[in-house]
């Protein structure tokens, strides 16, 4: 773990603020996937969590937007969404201050290719690459957990080399196993449970994403640098058994 600081811009960000329905409203960004927006979304999250505005409830960060729940007046639903646009947008445009994390890389050991990963020999015809090489793409340095989302503990991860940059498949799985590790348009994620799914699997790791025995339960948070590791079956198999063990005990 390393303590760094995410520096607030010389000027207020670019943004705007939408309604979605009568309890959440929307702060974006932009629409350009990218680290320091990704970054300026985590900030952003972190000054209205201290903010302390009445009446939200929660407060969720994502790849461009941060999505704020709040909880409507009884007597007038509009006055609730300007009283906190109002709010926001003075907390935003008097900038937001430098916030220091605590920036956690987390290795994620995957066992690319064979029955763990039906997808990669796929990719690389797709992107006319080796398979060898596309897992060195993946496993590159500088992936950041930018959400989670889909289900509990699902890591949105990214951003890939353009190479990387594939669409969806186009007929989904009904059921992709827990620990897959999947790509799409250069991004990742990782199948917490058994779950249906439309990325391209390209490995699986034997760590568990979600456990609520756990504290956090969730294996990566929002801001978390990513180091995939490759491994071999066996080492894939040996860390399932101790993961397994662990739940026994």
């Amino acid at each position: 773990m390393a303590d760094a600081q995410h520096p607030a811009p010389d000027s207020p960000p670019h943004f705007k603020i939408r309604a979605q329905g009568d309890r959440c409203l929307s702060i974006d960004f932009g629409n350009e996937i990218d680290v320091q927006t990704g970054l300026l979304c985590l900030s952003v999250t972190q000054a209205l969590l201290r903010a302390k505005l009445p009446g939200v409830t929660d407060i969720v960060p994502s790849y461009t937007s941060v999505a704020l729940h709040y909880e409507p007046r009884a007597t007038d639903d509009l006055a609730s969404f300007h009283h906190l646009f109002a709010a926001i947008t003075s907390l935003i445009q008097s900038g937001i201050p430098p916030v220091s994390t605590e920036v956690r890389e987390v290795e994620i050991p995957v066992c690319y290719g064979g029955e763990h990963g039906p997808d990669l020999n796929d990719v690389a015809q797709t992107t006319g690459l080796t398979p060898e090489q596309v897992i060195a793409l993946h496993t590159a340095p500088g992936s950041m957990v930018f959400m989670l989302g889909f289900a509990p503990g699902s890591p949105y991860i990214g951003v890939h080399d353009p190479l990387l940059a594939l669409p969806r498949r186009d007929v989904p799985r009904t059921a992709v196993p827990a620990g897959s590790v999947a790509i799409a348009n250069r991004q990742s994620t990782i199948y917490p449970n058994r779950l249906p799914g439309g990325w391209h699997v390209l490995g699986a790791t034997p760590l568990k994403l979600f456990d609520m025995n756990r504290s956090p339960p969730t294996l990566l948070l929002p801001g978390d640098r990513v180091k995939f590791v490759p491994i071999t079956l066996a080492e894939y198999e040996r860390i399932a058994a101790e993961q397994h063990q662990g739940t026994d005990t």
